[in-house]
């Protein structure tokens, strides 16, 4: 047999064997392999493809790659994205590496082509190829994996070693078992391994396919589940384990006798296990009863903390905690006061209502640490299905016990402080409204036999000291409301503020970004100038966030030029955070006709709110504008109609309404605006437009107005007196019935602006108008 020699580059195959005469392509991402690609396509297309021992392999050496493989020619070349190429080959030719030309940038080397000689015995190689065609044939249809114009394209073969190559293209090998075949290039031994393995494969289907059919003939859907029982259970007996599922229910028992559950609870955990013992260890329904009896024994049926009833301590955590918040910690020591009296008093349940940001959370978790109790919190935001509070029943798919349960359990104890926060915010749907479930749980005579869809057990919840908190009141039903006692937290002053950034945000603030104590210090003149020019709130929150970012830029500042500490100052608040946001103090000040300042309330707490009116000629059209909702809307009608109706009074061409328009408006348009409260404002601003009299800048009012000019009482005077503070207003006009409502407010602010009070529009007509004399001068 005469050697042949050829000079070819390399590639490396990772998974894939080429026989002669098989057309294949494969997909190239390798530096090496991309240029011998190219070297191939330069040279006459031909390149010599070897198979890797380890497919895992990313750059192999020498020893990794076979030696025997097979010259192939390159019919077409497709680029992918990813700088990878998709190659379409044809294989020619066996050969044999003999040795590397070179390594880099791409492997080229010497290959032997091995040429091979007939079958000398005729009679066994035709032997040999009818075997192999007819166990083929049976293979193909074993497998289907052989498309039928294959064994039609076999009876045009006459060359032996060219059948041989063919059928190895077809079959689906491990690997080593085609390389195999390929170093066979005596055509008679490539034959008979060729045979050998396909009658291998040809056996292994026939097995497969009877273990199919004999499963699918013996095992249903409904026998199934009984089958793969009995099999685990016959192989435990033959591991050992059949005590297994008898260990369980004895640990089961034990839990329950130890755990000193309820009398009920205890007969319906019993009950549950014997089910479960009855039943088999591996059944569908014994993983539920599992899942429900631990969920029985991880709830604190009688495990109770000591509460700590020494009011002096309790009186220390609160304020050590909390700066402000007078009501919240009167309330907590009168409720400690009269349990260390009663010994039986039952859990209170409070509702803590104000704006974001003033401490409703973080206060009941105060109130945990100050009464030892264990601390769970629940957030209702959101919560629009009945389950999530009562839970699933056991009868559905993924049942779970709700979420007071599981608050329970988490608790660990029986007496815990639960907090439902923002219990403003749920809502009902198709599933149910999770604001009824809530009346068992927060009414103190229901609650002791609280009952979950889950447990379908009574729990007892009387001990439980509940605290809701809320932004509002008005989106909480009133039965609801009843059951809780409600707890004003209202905005902070001026001073507040000062003192809860300095005794607690900046201190919170140092720990987060591990600053060691006087690295930074803060002026007083610095938080000063923070609150008043750069937050608008009545809660604290944007105020932390605007200290943090004084801090970040502080190190940033303190690392840039090397200094080793840094005392924040005005000059340094006005570089960090820019120009100021909030100029209360360089508020108009200008007299204008026909421009009131009112007070409005928010769920973000108390805001100032200006109304503006402008008279001109038309028919006695009234025009609102400045998105005011329907309550307001109705206020500028009663207001507009008892203005027509006491013209004369007010020295007011009584032919008003047919001679002018009246145009009232509220600025800050994309804002939505409503409520019961701009009656006298809009009055007022009427009043001041029809008679072109200038109205006082430095006075704000609130007040609902009645036809016959008698001002109502208004809620959420403390968070408008607040605002109207915050906005340099040194006078408010609020409604007499409202007289009451002023001890809530801080005596710093009170002691600053002066208050009057109206029972009548004329009191607050007779205070708002600057002097003629003023007038005049003007």
């Amino acid at each position: 047999m005469e050697k042949e020699l050829k000079v070819l580059p390399l590639i490396p195959l990772r998974g894939i064997t080429i026989f002669p005469h098989m057309i294949l392509h494969f997909d190239v991402g390798r530096e090496k392999s991309l240029l011998a690609i190219e070297e191939a396509m330069l040279n006459g297309q031909e390149i010599f493809l070897v198979s890797q021992r380890e497919a895992k392999i990313e750059e192999p050496e020498e020893k990794d790659i076979y030696s025997i493989g097979t010259i192939c020619n390159i019919k077409q070349i497709l680029k992918l994205p990813g700088n990878t190429i998709r190659v379409l080959v044809e294989g020619q030719n066996r050969a044999r590496l003999t040795s590397y030309i070179q390594k880099e940038p791409f492997l080229k080397t010497d290959v032997e082509i091995l040429e091979y000689e007939q079958c000398k015995d005729k009679d066994k190689c035709e032997a040999l190829i009818r075997s192999i065609e007819k166990e083929f044939e049976e293979y193909a249809r074993l497998s289907n994996s052989v498309s039928p114009e294959a064994l039609e394209n076999l009876d045009d073969l006459d060359d032996p070693g060219r059948f041989a190559d063919i059928i190895s293209s077809y079959l689906t090998l491990k690997e080593s078992k085609k390389q195999e075949l390929l170093e066979a290039y005596e055509v008679y031994d490539r034959l008979e391994k060729l045979l050998l393995i396909i009658t291998n494969e040809v056996e292994i289907l026939k097995i497969e396919k009877k273990i199919g059919l004999k499963v699918k003939s013996k095992i249903d859907k409904s026998q199934k589940e009984y089958f793969l029982r009995e099999q685990m259970r016959a192989i435990q007996e033959e591991l050992g384990d059949e005590d297994e599922s008898k260990k369980e229910i004895e640990e089961y028992s034990q839990k329950i006798s130890k755990a000193k559950l309820p009398k009920e609870v205890k007969e319906k955990a019993l009950y549950e296990l014997n089910r479960l013992n009855s039943m088999g260890n591996y059944s569908a329904e014994g993983g539920v009863i599992r899942t429900y009896l631990d969920c029985i024994l991880d709830i604190p049926w009688n495990k109770r903390t000591k509460d700590n009833l020494e009011i002096k301590r309790a009186r220390e955590v609160l304020e050590n905690e909390h700066y402000g918040l007078k009501d919240v910690k009167d309330r907590i020591i009168e409720f400690l006061a009269v349990k260390s009296m009663s010994k039986s008093l039952k859990g209170p349940i409070l509702c803590l209502v104000g704006p974001p940001g003033v401490g409703k959370t973080s206060i009941a978790r105060s109130i945990a640490n100050a009464l030892n109790r264990n601390f769970v919190r629940m957030s209702l935001g959101g919560v629009r299905d009945e389950a999530e509070i009562r839970g699933h029943r056991k009868t559905y798919v993924g049942a779970i016990p709700g979420r007071i349960v599981n608050g329970m359990k988490k608790a660990k104890s029986k007496n815990p402080l639960f907090l439902l926060d923002e219990i403003d915010k749920m809502s009902g749907d198709f599933r149910g409204d999770p604001a009824s479930a809530l009346l068992e749980v927060l009414d103190s005579e229901q609650n002791k036999t609280f009952r979950d869809h889950y447990l379908e057990l009574d729990l007892d919840l009387s001990e439980v000291m509940f605290i809701t908190t809320a932004n509002t009141l008005d989106t909480i039903p009133r039965p609801l409301l009843d059951r809780m006692e409600i707890i004003d937290v209202s905005g902070y002053t001026y001073e507040e503020k000062f003192h809860i950034a300095k005794r607690y945000l900046i201190p919170k603030q140092f720990e987060e970004h591990n600053l060691e104590k006087g690295k930074i210090t803060f002026s007083d003149r610095a938080i000063s100038f923070i609150i008043e020019n750069y937050t608008r709130e009545s809660g604290v929150r944007s105020l932390e966030r605007k200290i943090a970012s004084v801090i970040r830029k502080a190190i940033a500042d303190m690392l840039e030029r090397d200094k080793v500490k840094i005392t924040i100052t005005v000059n340094h608040v006005n570089k960090y955070l820019g120009p100021e946001i909030y100029t209360y103090d360089k508020a108009d000040k200008t007299d204008k006709v026909g421009v009131v300042m009112g007070m409005a309330w928010t769920g973000y707490g108390g805001d100032t709110l200006p109304v503006e009116v402008s008279i001109m000629p038309g028919r006695g059209k009234l025009q609102l504008t400045g998105q005011l909702g329907d309550v307001m809307k109705e206020s500028a009608e009663a207001g507009y109609s008892y203005v027509r109706a006491n013209a004369d009074k007010y020295g007011i061409n009584p032919d008003f309404y047919k001679e002018k328009d009246v145009h009232i408006h509220a600025p800050e348009g994309a804002v939505p605006k409503d409520g019961p409260s701009a009656g006298v404002t809009m009055i007022t601003a009427m009043v001041s437009a029809l008679n072109n009299k200038k109205v006082k800048h430095n006075v704000a009012m609130t007040g609902e107005i009645t036809l016959t000019g008698r001002v109502i009482a208004i809620g959420g005077l403390k968070e408008k007196t607040l605002a109207a503070f915050r906005a340099g207003i040194d006078t408010i006009i609020i409604p007499k019935a409202n007289e009451k409502d002023l001890r809530k407010i801080p005596k710093s602010i009170l002691s600053k602006i002066k208050v009057i009070l109206a029972e009548k529009i004329e009191d607050v007509l007779e205070n708002v108008f600057v002097e003629e004399s003023t007038n005049d001068n003007d």
